[in-house]
Formats: structure tokens, C-alpha cells, sequence
């Protein structure tokens, strides 16, 4: 036993060399060198070189490509994804061009010249509620005769016309370009946002207003459209200077000036004429053998005496 333990105790003190020759070792070794810092990351972000203000369309000379140490949501690479692109609100000089700050969504579906006008569709009236935004409509409308002749209603026949040609459908409820959902599977579709000319937006409301629209689906490659120059232009609401009169007017200008039902219904300056069935009856008297014929208008009766 005492040998037994005298070879575990010679043992440990030979470990605790070898451990101490060994720490020796190590702190002869010279210090590390301390980690190299890592290269600061960097990305290539658009962004302004001046101040752009909001509602005026951007060009490439007003951006530049710059190295950021971030990498912001929204951001763009490429200035040329951002010529024409229009500023919402004002974007400060050396600021990073955003996504959310430019103006997006069906504003950006219009083309110049066209306003974006909502108007109640059903069923009926919407090819059975088949629109979809992208697809192009011939607009007709349906008026009633709201008076008797010569009373001085506005309307004086009832009518059906085509009001425009080639309309652009930008929405159809809940579906809008870029985003078609089909609709509403319930047929439950009540507005169609249309992209419809200034100068046709007064007659689209007022048709809207006091007759009924029918949409009609065309097909986009057909080109027949509604020549402008075969009807005499509709009398104005209120009257423009002689110098923009007619044609040489703006489109919001023209729309300014306003139509009116009676012109809209092609009945402005003209004297309601009766027709020979609505002419005020006339009676004729003749006696004959068995009796007294009365003639009114087309009929003829026969009066015991």
C-alpha cells in the first residue's frame, strides 16, 4: 500500500511539471495581434442631389447613386426607375429617394389630359358585372322625356346615344389594374373608376345624373371611335372670352364653361314641334242617312240622331 502510494504521488509531481514546463512555453509566445475591424458595409442607395419639390416630375439630373452604410425600405439602385417619377411631399437634398414618398397607386394609371371619375354600376348596366380593370367601354346613356311638349321640361324626347367612345376602366369594385381580384364573386360590384377625358367628365355626371349609363365592352384592338367634328359643339353654361372659344380651349377650360341637360339631350334652341298624332284634336261633322259621323284626327264615328 505505502508503494502504491508513493507511485501516484511520484505521478502528480511529474503532471505538474509537464503543466508547468508547458504554461512556460505559452507565455513565451508573443500576443496575438488584435482582429483586423471589419470592413464597414455599404450599399448603393438613390438619392437627391437638390431639394425636389412635391408635384414636380423628377429628371436624372436631379438624383445621384451614393454608398450608405444603410440600406433603407423603399430605396432604389437605379436613378433611371425614378425619371418621371413625381414626388408626393418634398424630398430633402442628400436624402435617400423613397417608394412611399412618391406618388403611386391609380394616380399614376392616368394619363395627362384624363381625371379618374367614379360611377354606379350594377349588373345591368356592367356586361353583367364582366368589366375588369384594363378593359376599354363605349359609354352610352338613356334619357326620359320629363315633361309634356311644350311644357318646358328639359327633356323632350326619350333617347338613347352613345355619350363616349374608347373609355379606359381603371377599377371595378374592389379590383384595380395590377391587382384584378375578378370583383366581387357575389356580384355585390356598385362603382367602376373610369379614366374619362376633362372635357367629358361635365356630360359623363350629368347623364349619370339624370339618365341611366350603359357600358359597353370593346375590344382594344378596334379603333372606331366617335369623330368630335360631325356634331356642332354644345352650347356653354357659362359663356368663355371669344379669344378661346370652341376648339382653341383648354380641356379643363371647356369643362369649366359646363354643358346643360337641354343641350346635353340635343334640345337647346330648338321650339318643341308637335307630332301630327300629338296635334291638339280637331273635329269634323257630316250628316249622313243613319245618322251624324264625327271625324276626330284618324277616327270616325258614327252618332245616332
Amino acid at each position: 500500500m505505502p508503494k502504491l502510494t508513493r507511485i501516484l504521488a511520484g505521478g502528480l509531481i511529474v503532471l505538474a511539471l509537464l503543466l508547468g514546463v508547458f504554461a512556460w512555453v505559452l507565455s513565451r509566445k508573443p500576443a496575438p495581434a488584435p482582429v483586423a475591424a471589419l470592413a464597414q458595409a455599404s450599399f448603393p442607395v438613390v438619392v437627391a442631389k437638390h431639394m425636389l419639390p412635391a408635384g414636380k416630375p423628377i429628371t436624372v439630373d436631379d438624383l445621384r447613386v451614393q454608398s450608405l452604410p444603410i440600406n433603407p425600405g423603399g430605396a432604389f439602385t437605379d436613378s433611371s426607375l425614378l425619371v418621371g417619377r413625381i414626388p408626393g411631399t418634398d424630398i430633402g437634398a442628400e436624402s435617400p429617394v423613397l417608394e412611399s414618398q412618391l406618388s403611386s397607386g391609380m394616380a399614376e394609371q392616368i394619363t395627362p389630359g384624363e381625371r379618374a371619375l367614379a360611377v354606379r354600376v350594377d349588373d345591368g348596366n356592367a356586361v353583367g358585372n364582366r368589366l375588369r380593370p384594363g378593359n376599354l367601354v363605349d359609354v352610352f346613356f338613356t334619357l326620359k322625356r320629363d315633361g309634356n311638349i311644350g311644357s318646358g321640361g328639359e327633356i323632350d324626347r326619350t333617347q338613347a346615344r352613345l355619350l363616349i367612345s374608347k373609355v379606359r376602366v381603371l377599377a371595378f369594385g374592389n379590383a384595380t389594374i395590377g391587382n384584378d381580384n375578378s370583383g366581387d364573386p357575389n356580384g355585390m360590384v356598385r362603382t367602376a373608376v373610369l379614366a374619362v377625358p376633362v372635357p367629358d367628365v361635365d356630360r359623363l355626371t350629368l347623364a349619370e345624373a339624370s339618365g341611366r349609363l350603359i357600358f359597353a365592352l370593346r375590344n382594344p384592338r378596334d379603333t372606331d371611335v366617335v369623330d368630335a367634328d360631325a356634331f356642332a359643339p354644345l352650347p356653354e353654361v357659362v359663356k368663355t372670352a371669344a379669344r378661346i372659344q370652341g376648339a382653341s380651349a383648354s380641356g379643363s377650360t371647356r369643362a369649366a364653361a359646363g354643358v346643360a341637360l337641354d343641350a346635353l339631350s340635343g334640345g337647346a334652341g330648338e321650339r318643341p314641334v308637335a307630332s301630327p298624332r300629338m296635334a291638339a284634336p280637331t273635329a269634323r261633322v257630316a250628316r249622313s242617312g243613319g245618322g251624324i259621323e264625327v271625324i276626330r284626327g284618324g277616327r270616325t264615328e258614327t252618332v245616332a240622331q
